[in-house]
């Protein structure tokens, strides 16, 4: 596996092309405005299904149809897919799950010195293989062209990964001349900006890290701070619109806070919508909904962007983080401690 780091110092024009990772434009179509709020693209998919070790290209077909759906309601319980249990000896967690190509893939680290992480692609049929050894990664999303991004503890960093070569690419490192703590979920707009979350709960994975534990913007002007003031914020997700970030965060006395953001992306004000307890990933439906796990309390808590409490999907074990999937986006993929979840809803949702 090869890694491009970036120098962080020269802004400007060397800065623009790090934000746009230094790649020609792809030439499938982009997805409409309506395709997608919570990712540059709906959806990807192999540009040769039947080699899976082709670069992924972006599917310009899915999008979010004009009836979405239903909410959950009520109190649900999703099932272990068979087959998904971990093969490792150490203790660990899946983490976050983001669908690519007609398969989920996922994060898979250890508690061990360092944490040591890769990329487990659950396939079609219903098994696991590795597509990335040593990713050093938490939290993953999918960009506009198909390439993996991934919230790297190993690096400090947000990274981007080339799914048929493994070759990585460090976007972003340090925030006022310091790594960050342990970059571990992050969200896109269509327009390729990051918001990402930097706790400290895999701090001790490399040196270095932040006096703070907060969350971050990267765009095209650099990286800056969205907010200090949340204690471990953790999932983070964006509505469909891309007018409200989600963010969650604070342990045992945890919060769900939405921002409001302007046409450019700028933060314009902030609310609590709800109490949660140790939450930790989220995703969001096509209707708006959010979609938090808390952790220990073993569950999916859905509230209404306007902070109501829809539905609470259980599983049985500690629970990390949701994503979308299948071939209308009606799967509610769930990742924790060493197992993996699935749920058929009535309504679709966004890849990660």
């Amino acid at each position: 596996m090869n890694t491009t780091r970036h120098t962080l110092a020269p802004l400007g024009a060397a800065l623009t092309a790090l934000i746009l990772w230094g790649c020609e434009p792809a030439e499938e179509p982009q997805p409409s405005p309506e395709a997608s709020g919570n990712a540059a693209a709906s959806g990807v998919e192999y540009s040769d299904p039947d080699n899976p070790g082709t670069a992924p290209t972006p599917d310009s077909q899915w999008q979010c149809p004009q009836d979405a759906g239903q909410a959950p309601s009520g109190t649900l319980t999703a099932e272990r897919i068979p087959g998904s249990a971990t093969t490792r000896e150490e203790a660990g967690l899946y983490e976050g799950p983001v669908w690519i190509g007609g398969s989920l893939y996922f994060s898979d680290f250890t508690f061990q010195e360092g944490f040591p992480s890769r990329v487990q692609r659950l396939t079609e049929e219903g098994t696991l293989e590795t597509a990335l050894e040593d990713s050093g990664s938490n939290g993953l999303a999918v960009d506009a062209e198909g390439f993996l991004m991934a919230a790297t503890h190993d690096a400090k960093a947000i990274s981007r990964y080339e799914l048929s070569t493994g070759d990585r690419e460090i976007v972003w490192d340090e925030y006022a001349d310091s790594p960050f703590n342990s970059p571990n979920d992050l969200t896109l707009t269509r327009d390729g900006v990051i918001y990402f979350t930097d706790p400290d709960f895999q701090r001790s994975a490399a040196p270095g890290g932040q006096p703070k534990t907060r969350v971050y913007r990267i765009d095209s002007d650099g990286v800056s701070l969205v907010d200090d003031t949340l204690s471990n914020p953790n999932g983070v997700s964006l509505s469909p619109d891309e007018q409200t970030l989600y963010v969650a965060g604070g342990g045992e006395q945890g919060v769900l806070r939405a921002y409001s953001l302007d046409e450019d992306g700028q933060v314009t004000g902030q609310r609590d919508l709800a109490d949660v307890t140790v939450p930790d990933g989220m995703a969001i439906d096509c209707l708006g909904n959010i979609y938090v796990t808390e952790h220990t309390r073993q569950r999916v808590r859905v509230f209404s962007p306007e902070g109501e409490s829809l539905a609470e999907i259980r599983v049985d074990a500690n629970i990390t983080n949701a994503a979308f999937g299948g071939p209308e986006r009606q799967t509610l993929y769930l990742t924790g401690a060493g197992t993996l979840w699935q749920i058929e809803l009535d309504v679709a949702g966004y890849p990660y």
